[in-house]
Order: C-alpha cells, then structure tokens, then sequence
C-alpha cells in the first residue's frame, strides 16, 4: 500500500476513499448509542444553540465525517507537495492523515476539533510561505483572525497564536510590527464578537467565554489502557522518523529545516493545550493530526526496506480495526 501512495496519480484519490471507509467500517457497523454532537464553544452557541444528536442520524454523522476527513488529507496533501516538505510528490501526506484521523473512535464522529482542522491546514500553508516573502505583516493580521475564529469552533484552538509568534522566531528577523499584527488581527474578531454581546446586552455571557484561561493545569491524565495500545504501533513508527530525519534533516535545504521546526511547534501546542477544553476528552488530541501525517510521511518517503515499512503500516491499520471491532 505505501508504494502505491508514493506515486503522484490521481487514482490514489478513489484508493484512499477505499481506505477511509474501511478504517470507519467498524464504528459504522456498530455505531455507539451516543455520538458527541457537533457544537460550537458559548461564544456561538450562546446565540445559535447547541446541534443535538437527533438532528443527524448516526450513520449519516459518520459518513460526513468521513467525507470531511477525506478533503483535509487532500487539502495537506495539496501543502506538502506544494512546498516539497519530504522531497517528492506524493499522496502519502493524505494516506497517513486519514489512518491518523481513524485512530480513535472519537475521531470518527463530527466534533468542533475535526472543523477546526480545516483552519490548522490553512493556517500551515500559509505559515509555510512567510520564509520568502517580503511584507508579512497583513498576512500576521489574517492569520490572526484565523486563530480568533477557530476559538469560536473550539476554544482551546486559541493556543495557535503562540504558534504565530513561533513561526515568526523561526522564519523571520525580530519585527515588532509583524508581531503585533497577530493580536491586533486576533482583537478584530473579539471586538465585533463583543458588540453583538453588548448590542444585545448580554456581556456577562460574553466574559464567560475566557473562563477556560483560568483552569488549572491538570497533573494527571486518565487515558483507558486500550488508547495506549492502539498508539504503540504509531509511536514505533515516530522513532523511525526522529532517526531518519536525523540522518537526512542536514542534508535538506533552510527552508525544510525550519519548517519542521514549525511543525514540532503546533504538535506540542496542540497537546498542551487540552487543559483549556472543561469538557477533556481524547478526540482533542485530533488537532495534532496534520503535523503527525507529515512525520509519517518523512519516514514512509525514505524507508527503504519494503517488506518492513509495509509490515509496520499493516500492523498499524490491523491495530486499528482491532479496536474498533472488538
């Protein structure tokens, strides 16, 4: 299957459909008795109301999701070969995120997580272009609000602006115009936010929407023995890619090594910033997909063993269809 993707053709597109449904094939023959509804943070909800389950039927819960799921992998996939991240085109990049997209049962079911990837995937390629440009400092301002609107969707999102201000470290000299455009862009959104508030009086509700900022960072997690089993062929296939990309990351031009920098930032943001959410739950750490696929791919693009590459993929998709199933 991994030299399949490896080609650049467009009849990959109808091989990862195939497997989509195939890693969703077990959750929508056995579709559990709740699915977590899909949902906007008090800030839209507050006006909107929430979606209840009832409005969508399971079955069809699921099959969005899938359908959604399949845009993002191509839409990073469309970013990974555009700025050659690993070297060579692929559809790789769109294989590994909807195997990481199916990785949990929670993942598979609509959430404000699975929406806000959309905005991750934006914000990236957009991140990815700022190493050669000129002007930087409207494009700061827009991502700004990208970062503002994703919290709406999913207020813990809103720990992306440490990721602006990370890209800036990284790609660009110190200028304290491009870094204020970022909260300045961010305040836009706020600001608009709160004159609905005010214009409908109802300021109360909109001060309630920072109470997340005042959670106290947990000390322990509990995470059901069967999530740690299903992560150990994925975490074996991440020390394959640290010592691969140690071998060739030197070798690769300024623009590549940066960027992985850059994507190390959004993983580890993406997992700190779970305390944020009152509600904790595992399908959180979905927003840490896009840069975890393009890990995967690094590695699968530079394997050189067949016969082991394909056996770890296998054992990985067999693990989770395992506990899907059983």
């Amino acid at each position: 299957m991994i030299d399949q993707f490896r080609k650049y053709t467009p009849l990959n597109i109808l091989f990862l459909s195939m497997v989509g449904l195939v890693l969703c094939l077990g959750v929508f023959l056995h579709l559990p008795e709740n699915l977590m509804p899909v949902f906007f943070e008090p800030a839209i909800s507050n006006f909107t109301g929430k979606l209840s389950p009832e409005n969508i039927t399971p079955q069809a819960n699921v099959l969005i999701t899938l359908v959604l799921t399949i845009l993002q992998a191509l839409l990073i996939n469309t970013v990974v070969n555009r700025f050659n991240l690993v070297g060579r085109s692929s559809f790789l990049p769109a294989l590994m995120y909807v195997t990481l997209a199916s990785l949990m049962l929670p993942f598979l079911v609509l959430s404000p997580i699975l929406i806000c990837n959309f905005l991750t995937i934006w914000m990236l390629d957009k991140l990815l272009s700022i190493y050669r440009r000129t002007e930087i400092k409207p494009l700061m301002f827009d991502l700004g609000m990208i970062v503002a609107l994703g919290s709406l969707v999913y207020f813990p999102f809103i720990v992306m602006l440490l990721l602006l201000w990370c890209s800036l470290m990284i790609f660009r000299p110190f200028s304290w115009r491009e870094w204020v455009a970022i909260p300045i862009g961010f305040a836009t959104v706020y600001f608009l936010l709160g004159v609905v508030y005010l214009w409908f009086d109802r300021m109360d509700a909109f001060y309630e929407i920072w109470l997340p900022l005042t959670y106290p960072f947990p000390t322990s997690i509990h995470i059901d023995i069967y999530d740690y089993l299903v992560l150990l062929p994925l975490i074996a296939i991440l020390v394959l890619f640290v010592i691969t990309l140690r071998k060739n990351l030197f070798k690769s031009v300024v623009h590549i090594r940066k960027s992985f920098q850059l994507l190390f930032c959004m993983f580890a943001l993406a997992l700190i910033s779970f305390y944020l959410n009152a509600d904790w739950s595992i399908n959180h750490f979905l927003l840490a997909a896009p840069p975890i696929a393009i890990y995967l791919t690094y590695y699968f693009s530079y394997a050189a063993k067949r016969w082991f590459y394909e056996s770890i993929f296998a054992l990985l998709l067999l693990t989770i269809l395992y506990f899907q199933f059983f």
